[in-house]
């Protein structure tokens, strides 16, 4: 049955709010970004105003953003890599042989915010001589990052058939060799969403590395506090930093939408 029209203008109309109510920041951010702090008070030149990109030549060269920018990466990549070798035969042995216990903790570690564990974490990584270091920083980015992918991945596999594994197994290969062979590549699709939501959520993590990086492995998210003093903060400086953490993430998303959507539904439905 095809819509009325009230109810076509009704969803229109509802689509434009929201998706208004959604970019109204962003846009806001991007357009401060190019602004003087006096313009960013100024209500008059809100809309009408002189381009500047002074402050994203204060955020690359005089802020060491560059660097912030390598570590972000690296991080992000390293607890991305490690936890998809980890996580992705986790997930594989937990759908295919049942280990419900073993999903049960998974799923408890993925609901804990991993908040709460930074006191108990700073103070063993701080007795280990590991604070402020790129392996401290891996691998609490790893305590979110593998639950999600063990999760994402359980689903995905519950959902492929068992029927070419079981053909693979009767022709004498192992269950490893099966899983290597015949359900990795089927499974691409779920490793390609899981690896994706782990890296954005590493990118863009600010606790983690606030509490546990250093002065030389300092963070994007952390290095924008750099903008916030305490008499006065430099908003221009603040949105151009903010810019420089938001679009690269708002590129990746916009171009693998549909393999992260693609992904999320395969496993949806059993067979």
């Amino acid at each position: 049955m095809k819509p009325s029209k009230p109810y076509r203008v009704f969803r229109n109309s509802a689509l434009v709010v929201v998706v208004f109510a959604l970019m109204a920041p962003l846009l806001w951010m991007i357009a401060a970004s190019f602004k003087t702090n006096v313009d960013i008070y100024d209500t008059a030149k809100a809309f009408a105003f002189s381009p500047s990109l002074k402050n994203y030549e204060t955020v690359l060269q005089q802020a060491n953003y560059l660097e912030f920018i390598g570590n972000s990466l690296w991080v992000a990549f390293a607890a991305t890599t490690l936890s998809l070798l980890l996580g992705v035969p986790a997930a594989y042995s937990m759908s295919r042989f049942s280990m419900k216990k073993s999903a049960l903790v998974v799923l408890m570690a993925r609901v804990i915010p991993g908040v709460s564990l930074l006191v108990p974490w700073y103070y063993v990584f701080s007795n280990l001589k590991m604070v402020g270091g790129f392996t401290v920083l891996i691998l609490s980015h790893m305590f979110v990052s593998l639950p999600l992918i063990v999760y994402i991945m359980m689903g995905y596999f519950d959902g492929l058939p068992t029927e070419l594994e079981e053909a693979a197994l009767v022709d004498g290969l192992t269950h490893i060799g099966a899983f290597r062979r015949i359900t990795l590549p089927l499974s691409v699709p779920g490793v390609a969403t899981a690896g994706i939501l782990s890296f954005i959520f590493s990118w863009n993590n600010f606790m983690f590395a606030l509490v546990l990086s250093g002065s030389d492995t300092k963070t994007l998210p952390v290095a924008i506090f750099d903008f916030v003093g305490y008499a006065s903060i430099d908003w221009g400086g603040l949105m151009a930093a903010a810019t420089v953490v938001t679009l690269p993430i708002m590129l990746i998303a916009l171009f693998v939408q549909k393999y992260v959507v693609s992904g999320l539904t395969a496993g949806a439905t059993k067979g």
